[in-house]
C-alpha cells in the first residue's frame, strides 16, 4: 500500500498508522515514510480536537513500545515551535512506556514506567501520574531510577530530577510538570504530543 501526502484524508489516517504498527512489528507490509506518518499523526490530532474526543485513563493502562517520534525546532520568524523530521526508533533500541492505575477510588492516578534497553543495559525510570480526562492530559514525574546490566540490578535509588516529592505531586500545577496530551488511543496503538511540542507514537507490547 502506497500513499502520498495529498492522498491521506481524515478518514484513513488510522489505516496509515495501523500499517506503520504492523510493519514495525514485522507482521506485514512496508512502513510509511516518516513524512507521511507525521501527516497522519497531525490529522489524528486535528480530528480529536474537532470531535472533542475523550479517552479514559483505563484505555492507556498497559505496556507500549515507542515506534516513532518527532523532534522540534524554533521558528526563526515567529519565534514559535515547529515539528522537526520524524523518525522510526531503531529496532536495536527498545523503548517502552507503561501506565498502571492505582487501587484507590480515584482512577485517574497511577504510575508511569519508562525504560530503555540497549543490549545488556536496561535503564528504567518510574514515578506517579495524574490524568485529566477532559483534556486527555497525562502529567507525570520520575522519582526512581533503576539500572541493570545483564539482568543484574546495579543501581536502584530515588532521584530528584523533578524536585517533586511523590506526596506533593498531585498538588502541583500542570504547568510545572512534564505531560503527554493524547489525541489517539486504540487497542493497538496510542499517540500524543509532549509538553515540548514533539509527537510520539507507541504500539502495544504483545
Amino acid at each position: 500500500m502506497t500513499a502520498n501526502l495529498t492522498s491521506i484524508t481524515t478518514f484513513d489516517f488510522v489505516t496509515m498508522l495501523s500499517q506503520a504498527a504492523a510493519a514495525y512489528r514485522g507482521e506485514r507490509g512496508t512502513r510509511p515514510s516518516a513524512e507521511i506518518l507525521v501527516t497522519a499523526l497531525l490529522q489524528a490530532e486535528k480530528a480529536a480536537k474537532q470531535q472533542r474526543l475523550n479517552y479514559p485513563f483505563e484505555s492507556l493502562v498497559g505496556k507500549w513500545q515507542l515506534c516513532f517520534v518527532t523532534g522540534t525546532k524554533k521558528a526563526r520568524k515567529r519565534g514559535g515551535i515547529l515539528l522537526g523530521k520524524g523518525l522510526y526508533v531503531p529496532k536495536f533500541i527498545a523503548i517502552h512506556v507503561s501506565f498502571d492505575a492505582t487501587l484507590q477510588q480515584d482512577s485517574n492516578k497511577g504510575e508511569i514506567s519508562n525504560q530503555v534497553e540497549f543490549g545488556p543495559v536496561l535503564l528504567k525510570l518510574t514515578g506517579p501520574v495524574q490524568y485529566l480526562g477532559k483534556k486527555n492530559l497525562l502529567a507525570f514525574d520520575f522519582n526512581q531510577m533503576l539500572i541493570s546490566l545483564f539482568g543484574r540490578v546495579v543501581y536502584n535509588r530515588p532521584i530528584r530530577a523533578g524536585q517533586i516529592q511523590t506526596e506533593d505531586f498531585y498538588n502541583q500545577p500542570i504547568a510545572k510538570l512534564p505531560f503527554f496530551a493524547f489525541f489517539l488511543v486504540t487497542e493497538d496503538f496510542i499517540a500524543a504530543r509532549g509538553r515540548g511540542g514533539g509527537l510520539a507514537f507507541w504500539i502495544r507490547e504483545v
